[in-house]
């Protein structure tokens, strides 16, 4: 008898790879850079999201409709799934108002309160949050949108963190920063050095824990040494 769980991970199976085809991802910006290279340039991945991060990503993504259909209910004004494209940058927008580009991130619970926490302690939004800054503000910067939004929903309880801060100089100038390193890499044809950037950098090294070319990576690394 076939259990539902193994129904359940049929059903999210992944049909085919995502293919970048040479475009930079405003979702990965942020990222290590040769994890970056490798997934713009469609490398095939060795550490594929496996059956329940699949679940997972797809009851982050459940939380993330119920809320934007409910802010869908008063501004039905409001764009979503806006995509975006300009050279050689290629993403979509979770919303887009008259002023302003919203991106929903659902996150566990234990997650969410650690924001709170880190807030508490003084934390500076754009250090905490500083890939999904960079993603949202890409997609304002190419939109001509004033101002960015990031709304966090707890898959938990449903409880919901926003935090909104203008596409000024400083974002400006932190987005022409990594298209410059990311484009540099790419006309070059050099890969880039294996450094984890996001969940504390080089110190914590969390980052290779969730990159889907872990195996690849650490076996060139290993072999370079």
């Amino acid at each position: 008898m076939t259990s539902i769980q193994e129904i359940v991970d049929k059903a999210l199976e992944k049909k085919e790879a995502h293919l970048h085809s040479g475009y930079i991802s405003p979702s990965s910006l942020g990222q290590c850079y040769r994890r970056q290279f490798w997934s713009r340039s469609n490398e095939p991945e060795t550490n594929p999201a496996d059956e329940r991060s699949l679940r997972v990503f797809k009851c982050g993504y459940m939380f993330e409709k119920f809320v934007i259909d409910c802010l869908l209910i008063l501004h039905p004004e409001w764009k979503t799934q806006v995509k975006v494209v300009q050279d050689d940058i290629y993403g979509y927008a979770d919303i887009v108002t008259s002023d302003e580009v919203i991106d929903t991130k659902s996150q566990n619970s234990r997650k969410f309160w650690w924001n709170i926490k880190d807030m508490k302690a003084g934390k500076d939004i754009k250090e905490m949050f500083y890939n999904n800054w960079l993603q949202v503000m890409a997609y304002a910067l190419i939109l001509g949108k004033d101002r960015a939004r990031l709304c966090y929903i707890s898959k938990d309880d449903l409880c919901i963190q926003e935090y909104s801060l203008p596409l000024d100089d400083y974002w400006k100038g932190e987005l022409a920063k990594e298209y410059r390193a990311i484009r540099a890499n790419w006309e070059t044809k050099v890969l880039p050095p294996a450094e984890p950037r996001l969940y504390g950098g080089k110190e914590t090294k969390k980052e290779c824990g969730y990159c889907p070319f872990k195996d690849k990576c650490f076996t060139l690394e290993k072999t370079n040494k």
